[in-house]
């Protein structure tokens, strides 16, 4: 950076990007540009230093969309913004880690945060983020099993052409384009912002929904069953420690959508209400491989509801001393 400059105080300059496999391409020789401030950040605004390449054979150019110091706070691709050790979106990382992003949505603090974060680790005091440490088996196990260790080159396809859409494109076989229909789902609308950040990424979603399905969770046809089931829980466990370890485990629902902790001590499990379905089936796809407690692991299952779907488990019995009658699935 230019000292004398003032106004490029804060902007960014490199030599080589950060990138994933899969982005780099197959080929080992492959020609790079390099343009310095060549566009500004896709989450922090600031100015950075943009790489241009081709990864292959047929496949598009591709180019840096977020600075250096942005892509080593989340550890991700420049370009795909996946995370560099599992190669998954950013929200299924930090759902099945419980991790709570710290980086500014807003654009008032945004380019504040990601100086402090550069100085930080141009100091050597921060360095990328360490999402291994304090993470429990059961998130690990998570990534481990959706983790994609081989590159996907299919990624680095070129886009549809859209003259071909409208029934325009007179190029034939020599379009660089694809010549098919553009999917209409949610999947064709993302977001940097989105995906970065880890919130409402629809590939995520797709993702953890699907992975919670096949770990036996999947949510139950009515509606109204707000409820999951918690089984071997440690005979120690009392339910504030319980209510401590769920909102602390999912850092993506607010906690104010948890409606009530009910734990039967004597059966060793406890039931956790929401206040609606959507904040019981981001919990359930985070839990899809259990929760783990002062050494054990706790068992997750959709609750029942009154007519043999959620477990009632309100606590407006005759006698207040009387446990609340509960089933769960099996």
């Amino acid at each position: 950076m230019p000292k004398a400059d003032l106004n490029k105080a804060g902007w960014e300059q490199s030599e080589f990007p950060i990138l994933c496999e899969t982005c780099l391409g197959a080929n080992p020789f492959i020609r790079m540009s390099k343009q310095e401030f060549g566009r500004s950040c896709g989450t922090c605004a600031r100015p950075f230093t943009v790489f241009r390449w081709n990864p292959g054979s047929g496949a598009r150019y591709k180019a840096t969309v977020i600075c250096q110091t942005c892509a080593k706070v989340k550890n991700v691709c420049q370009t795909c913004l996946l995370d560099l050790e599992y190669g998954l979106p950013t929200q299924v990382r930090d759902t099945a880690l419980a991790v709570q992003s710290e980086a500014p949505t807003s654009d008032i603090n945004r380019e504040y945060y990601a100086q402090n974060m550069e100085n930080k680790m141009t100091d050597g005091t921060t360095s990328m983020m360490q999402v291994g440490g304090k993470a429990n088996s059961a998130g690990k196990e998570m990534l481990k099993e959706l983790a994609r260790t081989n590159p996907y080159y299919k990624r680095n396809r070129p886009h549809i052409c859209s003259f071909f859409v409208k029934g325009e494109c007179k190029r034939g076989t020599e379009c660089p384009y694809r010549h098919e229909k553009p999917a209409d789902n949610e999947l064709a609308h993302q977001s940097i912002k989105d995906r970065y950040h880890g919130q409402n990424d629809p590939v995520a979603l797709k993702i953890m929904s699907s992975h919670a399905v096949a770990q036996g969770l999947k949510p139950p046809e009515d509606e109204s069953i707000l409820s999951l089931f918690l089984s071997s829980l440690p005979a120690s466990a009392t339910e504030g420690e319980i209510r401590t370890l769920v909102v602390n485990s999912l850092p993506q629902v607010p906690s104010s959508e948890l409606k009530s902790v009910v734990h039967v001590a004597k059966s060793r499990c406890a039931f956790v209400n929401f206040k609606d379905r959507t904040s019981a089936e981001r919990a359930a796809e985070a839990w899809a491989h259990g929760l783990d407690m002062d050494g054990e692991r706790i068992s997750v299952k959709w609750g029942r509801g009154k007519n043999g779907g959620t477990a009632n488990v309100s606590a407006s019995s005759t006698n207040p001393n009387t446990p609340p009658a509960v089933t769960t699935t099996a």
